[in-house]
C-alpha cells in the first residue's frame, strides 16, 4: 500500500457521516420527549499498524483488503438498557442509506472470555469527486456496562495478546458476568429509571427557562 492517507480518507468519511446521522437520531427523540435508546456515539478509522497487523495474522492480500477486513471503519452505540441496544438495531434494519449484510448478537450467545455486544456489519456509500464507493463499515451497540468491561479487556490484551493467565480470564469472565447483571437489574427498574431521568430533564428546563426570562427582563430593564 503505496498511499495509506489516501486509501483511508473514504472510511473517515463514512465514520463522520454516520456519527452525525446517529448523533440526529439520538437528538429527534428527545425533540419528541422520549427516551432516547442512544446515549453517545464514537467512531474510529482503524490505525494502519493495526490494519497492517490484522492483515498478517488473517493472511490478508491487499487487492482483498476492502472485503476481507470489516472493521476499517468503525463505529460505536453506546447505550442505558439492554433493550435500548434491540431498539437501535431495528431502527438501523429500517434505515434506506445502508444495508446490513452480518449481524452477530453476542449479548444473548456471550462469548466465553465474558463479552458482550451487538455487531453489525453494514455496506455504506460514500460520495466522493470520483463518484460513489460503498465500504464495509462495523457497528458495535452495547450498554455502557459492556463498554466498561471490554475497553479493560482490550488494554489486557495489548499486554498478553490473547494468551491471558487462567486465574485472569477467570476473573475477567466473572466480571464480565457481573457486568451483565449490572444490566439485567437496571432492566428491571428501568421505568423507573426513565420516569426519573425526565423529570430531572424538566427540571433543568425550568431552570434554563427561568434564566433566560431573568435574562430578557434585565435586557428589557436596560436603558
Amino acid at each position: 500500500m503505496e498511499d495509506w492517507k489516501h486509501f483511508l480518507l473514504p472510511y473517515q468519511q463514512a465514520v463522520d457521516e454516520l456519527k452525525v446521522k446517529f448523533r440526529g437520531m439520538r437528538k429527534q427523540f428527545q425533540d419528541l420527549n422520549q427516551h432516547a435508546p442512544i446515549e453517545f456515539v464514537t467512531g474510529r478509522v482503524k490505525p494502519v499498524d493495526s490494519i497492517k497487523e490484522k492483515m498478517v495474522r488473517r493472511h490478508v492480500e491487499e487487492d482483498r483488503l476492502e472485503q476481507d477486513l470489516q472493521d476499517i471503519a468503525g463505529l460505536r452505540i453506546m447505550c442505558q438498557f439492554v433493550e435500548d441496544i434491540y431498539q437501535v438495531v431495528d431502527l438501523l434494519r429500517k434505515r434506506t442509506d445502508m444495508t446490513i449484510l452480518e449481524e452477530r448478537d453476542y449479548i444473548t450467545n456471550a462469548k466465553s472470555s465474558g463479552y458482550r455486544s451487538y455487531h453489525l456489519v453494514v455496506e455504506y456509500p460514500v460520495y466522493l469527486v470520483t463518484g460513489e464507493k460503498k465500504l464495509l463499515v462495523e457497528i458495535q451497540v452495547r450498554t455502557l456496562a459492556m463498554n466498561f468491561w471490554a475497553t479493560i479487556e482490550h488494554s489486557l490484551n495489548y499486554k498478553y495478546q490473547d494468551d491471558f493467565p487462567e486465574e485472569l480470564s477467570d476473573r475477567l469472565q466473572r466480571a464480565g458476568e457481573a457486568a451483565f447483571k449490572l444490566d439485567t437489574e437496571m432492566s428491571e427498574i428501568r421505568e423507573e429509571i426513565q420516569e426519573a431521568q425526565n423529570l430531572f430533564s424538566y427540571g433543568k428546563k425550568d431552570v434554563w427557562s427561568k434564566y433566560e426570562n431573568q435574562d430578557q427582563e434585565r435586557t428589557d430593564d436596560t436603558p
